[in-house]
């Protein structure tokens, strides 16, 4: 597609897609905690009229829609533009998405707009995601952490970004690294970024908690969807967050994006959403969205979060259909004789087959510590999925992407 085309598309969907938001929302009122699967009510946010939804993020202060965009998947800078242009402020990126290239494209985006007119998260992971960071010493980690955030800034066009994070954290000792706080606290003096937080994929609450009990963050970026067995715990320590004064921002709002691996059952985006923005602690949610279309879909909520019968109805809450959300509890481990890191291995099976993400389940599964063959010889799988994966399978498929080399997917 050329950049001419691109610019037309773009013009055309402002046009004809945003026009008329005001026409989106109904009057929004309660949803239920049996809509939500909460034991408890939790109110919907009100909006006047037709206008955008805007929460505060905690003590950063910073006023933020509440449907913001996750670039991960995003390569087509036109569509970056056109969230730009429609409302969306704040953009969610990383070290790492597409081998940096995601960051070198919101900079070519940004360049020439205000600085106050959009908002940037970054990430960078810590020595339990790098292993070029273990083994070294606290001087070592915090030289590397900071070099990598450098990178980050040239690649995209800035002296500073909104947030800094520490990316994909598992555990309360990640978050806890005196090495990874005093190079963050750091990166925030230097005036390099305006607050730190932390992301957490699995084991939600206890990270979500250790990231309190540390005093040293301002922003947690959560998983937080409907799909999650453990939902009711996520939104208690996101409450316990919100509460100590950090802000929250959700991700993975749409659970993988289908209930099958063929693609032919949908799950209800803007449900999905709306779930999720139905908790009032959650200021923003970051969905990825790589078209035009889905752009309209899922910014269509930013006016009204109402959860209809009929979305309610389409979420399925009370059905077990395992779809291709793998709950990142960990309970399959146990049953692993080779010791592999089977929640990373769903989730890049996530990437590929529900977001249609083969560079990022590409760049995941070349990034684990594993054969070329991680099930070898095992005559048959004990590892057991809480809901019902066949583990094996999924492994079998999704590690043959290691034999593909990364510039494919450049």
């Amino acid at each position: 597609m050329t950049q001419r085309d691109n610019g037309l598309q773009r013009r055309e969907f402002l046009k004809k897609g945003l026009t008329g938001l005001a026409a989106v929302g109904a009057v929004p009122g309660v949803v239920t905690a049996a809509a939500l699967g909460a034991n408890g009510p939790v109110q919907a946010a009100a909006t006047a009229g037709a206008k955008p939804i805007v929460r505060t993020l905690g003590r950063t202060g910073l006023k933020i829609p509440v449907v913001s965009m996750g670039v991960m998947n995003a390569d087509n800078p036109a569509v970056v533009q056109a969230a730009l242009d429609a409302g969306i402020t704040f953009l969610d990126t990383a070290w790492g998405y597409q081998r940096g290239q995601n960051e070198k494209m919101i900079g070519q985006v940004i360049a020439g707009r205000p600085r106050d007119s959009f908002m940037i998260a970054t990430k960078v992971p810590g020595p339990n995601r790098d292993r070029a960071m273990q083994g070294l010493d606290n001087a070592g980690i915090e030289k590397a952490f900071l070099a990598k955030f450098d990178e980050c800034l040239v690649r995209l066009g800035l002296d500073h970004v909104e947030i800094l994070y520490l990316h994909n954290n598992t555990e309360q000792a990640h978050v806890q690294n005196e090495a990874i706080i005093g190079a963050l606290q750091k990166a925030k003096k230097a005036g390099k970024c305006r607050f730190i937080g932390i992301t957490t994929h699995s084991n939600e609450p206890a990270v979500i908690r250790a990231t309190v009990e540390a005093k040293a963050y301002d922003v947690i970026l959560t998983a937080y969807n409907f799909r999650q067995d453990h939902r009711d715990e996520v939104r208690k320590a996101i409450a316990e967050a919100a509460a100590a004064g950090l802000g929250i921002v959700a991700m993975k709002t749409q659970a993988g994006a289908y209930w099958d691996k063929e693609k032919q059952d949908k799950i209800n985006q803007r449900a999905a959403l709306k779930w999720a923005l139905n908790d009032p602690n959650v200021t923003t949610a970051i969905p990825g969205f790589t078209t035009f279309d889905q752009l309209k879909e899922d910014f269509s909520v930013v006016t009204d979060i109402t959860l209809t019968p009929e979305e309610i109805k389409d979420l399925r809450l009370g059905g077990q259909a395992a779809g291709l959300y793998c709950q990142q509890c960990g309970q399959c481990l146990a049953g692993c004789p080779k010791n592999l890191p089977l929640p990373d291995l769903m989730r890049s099976y996530m990437y590929a087959y529900g977001y249609r993400n083969l560079q990022a389940a590409h760049e995941l599964v070349s990034s684990l510590d594993i054969d070329a063959a991680p099930c070898g010889s095992c005559a048959s799988c004990t590892a057991v999925c809480a809901k019902g994966f066949d583990i094996a399978d999924r492994v079998r498929d999704i590690s043959r992407l290691r034999a593909v080399p990364g510039e494919f997917f450049a």
